[in-house]
C-alpha cells in the first residue's frame, strides 16, 4: 500500500493577538483610569486592567490524509483557517501543535505574483519568479514559450511589469506558477482575480494538471469549480475540520454554513418592493427545491413557488404572474396563470395558497429574484418587485461529469451534437495516408 502524499496529524496553530485599551474620552476620565490602574496593580507589578494579549487558535486538532493523485477541495468561510493550513503544508509557517508530512515536490500558488520585481521586464521576471518557485533555468527555458502563450503578453515581454495592467500582471504570474513540474500542487483562491475568460483558462490549466495524476489541494469559493474538479472536499469551521467526504454533501453543508439558504421564504406584509398603487393581497412567498434538500436548489431540480394570499374582497378566481430576473435585473422567464390556468374552488374565497411547480428549473448557478403580480379576472391588485431572492447551485445536469460554463448565460438547455463527414473527402485522405505509408 502506497503512502499518502500528504499526512496531517493533529495540526494546530495559535497566534497572539493584542487589544489596545480604549482611550479616555476626557481629561477627567484619563485621570480616573490612571488612579484605578494604580490600585488594580497585581503583586507582580503588572497592570491587571490592561490584559492586552489573547491566544487565538486559527487551527485546532486538524487531521486528514490525501492520497497520491487525489484532488481535494478545502472549503470554509473567511477566517476558517484554510490559508493557515496551506501555509503550514507549504512550510511558510510552523504549526503550534501536531505535524504535517508532504511526500513529493510541492508547488504553492498561495498569492499570485509573489517574487515579482516591478522594475524588471516580463521576461526577466519569468526567470526570477521561476527560480524563486524552484524551477531550474533549463526548465524555464523549456517552458518559456508555453508560459508566454498562456499569459498572452508577448507584445509586452520586454516592458517593465510596473507598466502592466493588473490583468496582464496576474496572467503572467499565474502562467509561471502553473507550469511548475511538481507532484503536489496547492492552490489558494487564485481564481478570485482576473476576468471571466482568464478564470476559465486557469480552470482549464488546473484540470490538465489533475489529469496528469498530480495531487492537488484546491481552496476556492468558486462552487462550480470545486464541484467540477474535486473528488473529495474538506470543510473547516472556526479552525476545526467539521466534514470530510463527498463534494456534494460537503458543498451542501458549506452553503448552509455561509447562510446561503438557496430556497427562500419572505414575508410580504410590509415589503419595500410593493408598488404604491397596490392593494396588498400577498402575505408570504416561499421558493423551495425538491432535490437533496428543500433549502438547496440545484440546476435541474424541481422547484416550487408558493404564495399565501389574503384578499380584501371576495374572489372567484386567481390571476398571478411570477417573473424570474437575474442579478442584473433582466427578466429571464416567467410563470403565468393566464397561460396555464389553475384549478380554483367552486365557491367564493378570500384567502388561500397558490403554488406553481416547475419540473426542471433551467437556470445556471447564480442569484435570482422574483417579481410577483397577483389579482383576479386578469386584473392586477398587488405588485411586488424583487419579492424574494434565491440562489441556484451547480449540478451535473447532463450526466457527463462536466458543468455548463457560466459565460453561456443565465439559462442552460439540453442539446445533442452529431458529427458528419464528406465521404469523398474522407476517401482522398485515406488514399493520401496510404501513399505516405508507402514512401
Amino acid at each position: 500500500m502506497s503512502r499518502p502524499a500528504i499526512s496531517v496529524e493533529g495540526i494546530g496553530k495559535c497566534y497572539q493577538i493584542s487589544h489596545q485599551a480604549a482611550r479616555a474620552p476626557s481629561f477627567r476620565d484619563a485621570v480616573t483610569q490612571s488612579v484605578r490602574s494604580w490600585f488594580d496593580r497585581r503583586p507582580d507589578g503588572k497592570d491587571a486592567g490592561r490584559a492586552t494579549r489573547e491566544d487565538f487558535w486559527a487551527l485546532q486538532d486538524v487531521s486528514f490524509e490525501v492520497g497520491k493523485g487525489e484532488i481535494v477541495g478545502i472549503l470554509g468561510r473567511n477566517g476558517a483557517g484554510k490559508s493557515t493550513l496551506l501555509k503550514i503544508l507549504s512550510r511558510i509557517t510552523e504549526p503550534s501543535t501536531g505535524r504535517a508530512r508532504v511526500r513529493g515536490r510541492l508547488a504553492s500558488l498561495l498569492e499570485v505574483g509573489t517574487g515579482f520585481h516591478f522594475e524588471l521586464t516580463g521576461r526577466e521576471n519569468i526567470y526570477l519568479n521561476g527560480s524563486i518557485l524552484g524551477m531550474k533555468k533549463a526548465e524555464i527555458d523549456r517552458k518559456f514559450d508555453e508560459i508566454i502563450a498562456f499569459a498572452e503578453v508577448d507584445r509586452f515581454l520586454d516592458t517593465q511589469v510596473k507598466h502592466y495592467s493588473s490583468g496582464m500582471f496576474v496572467r503572467l504570474a499565474f502562467a509561471v506558477a502553473a507550469h511548475l513540474e511538481t507532484q503536489i500542487l496547492i492552490i489558494d483562491e487564485v481564481l478570485a482575480v482576473g476576468d471571466v475568460g482568464f478564470q476559465n483558462k486557469c480552470l482549464g490549466r488546473i484540470e490538465d494538471v489533475t489529469k496528469q495524476g498530480r495531487t492537488v489541494l484546491f481552496v476556492s469559493h468558486n462552487v462550480p469549480a470545486v464541484q467540477n474538479l474535486c473528488t473529495r472536499c474538506i470543510l473547516l469551521e472556526r479552525g476545526r475540520m467539521t466534514m470530510d467526504g463527498d463534494p456534494e454533501a460537503v458543498l451542501l453543508a458549506y452553503s448552509q454554513q455561509m447562510g446561503g439558504v438557496l430556497g427562500a421564504e419572505e414575508s410580504l406584509d410590509h415589503h419595500p418592493g410593493r408598488t404604491t398603487d397596490s392593494r396588498p393581497c400577498m402575505r408570504r412567498v416561499r421558493i423551495s427545491g425538491r432535490g437533496v434538500s428543500e433549502s438547496f436548489i440545484r440546476m435541474g431540480d424541481e422547484v416550487s413557488i408558493a404564495i399565501e394570499f389574503e384578499s380584501p374582497e371576495t374572489l372567484t378566481d386567481v390571476f398571478c404572474r411570477a417573473y424570474v430576473k437575474n442579478s442584473m435585473g433582466m427578466p429571464i422567464f416567467g410563470f403565468d396563470t393566464d397561460v396555464i390556468p389553475p384549478e380554483v374552488p367552486s365557491r367564493p374565497f378570500r384567502n388561500g395558497r397558490l403554488e406553481c411547480r416547475a419540473e426542471r428549473i433551467p437556470l445556471m448557478p447564480g442569484t435570482y429574484t422574483l417579481d410577483l403580480y397577483f389579482g383576479s379576472h386578469r386584473m392586477v391588485f398587488d405588485t411586488i418587485h424583487s419579492a424574494c431572492q434565491f440562489e441556484i447551485h451547480p449540478a451535473d445536469v447532463f450526466g457527463t461529469g462536466r458543468l455548463p460554463q457560466p459565460v453561456a448565460g443565465s439559462v442552460y438547455w439540453p442539446g445533442s451534437w452529431e458529427v458528419s463527414i464528406d465521404p469523398s473527402t474522407d476517401d482522398q485522405l485515406v488514399g493520401t495516408a496510404a501513399r505516405g505509408d508507402q514512401t
